[in-house]
């Protein structure tokens, strides 16, 4: 197993910037991707971004593409620097872990993720 500890959520306004980090432990030797997930109220868990372990190859949703960034370190850590932020953004931020090989072909579902952070309130106001 995968354990995954996030940080850096709160309040911020709109335009504002935060950076998340997830920190990963255990089995790390079967990460083969991290990501990012979100959750508005009402709302079905939604991707945001990824990057693979190996390569450091990004993928993110549309909706972020050019505001958000995620990158990762050597010690396990991923981060999702998120700027020009908007209202729309405000959710439960996940952290999540792609644990097989196959994770490329399906890492916009959630279906794909091996382990789940326990999550991190992002809120922006208007």
């Amino acid at each position: 197993q995968v354990q995954l500890v996030e940080s850096g959520g709160g309040l911020v306004q709109a335009g504002g910037s935060l950076r998340l980090s997830c920190a990963a432990s255990g089995r790390t030797f079967s990460l083969y991707a991290m990501g990012w997930f979100r959750q508005a109220p009402g709302k079905e868990r939604e991707f945001v971004a990824a990057i693979s372990w190996s390569v450091g190859n990004t993928y993110y949703a549309d909706s972020v593409k050019g505001r958000f960034t995620i990158s990762r370190n050597n010690a396990n850590t991923v981060y999702l620097q998120m700027n020009a932020l908007k209202p729309e953004d405000t959710a439960v931020y996940y952290c999540a872990a792609y644990l097989g090989s196959r994770w490329i072909l399906g890492f916009r579902s959630s279906g794909q993720v091996g382990s789940w952070g326990q999550g991190t309130q992002v809120t922006v106001s208007s």
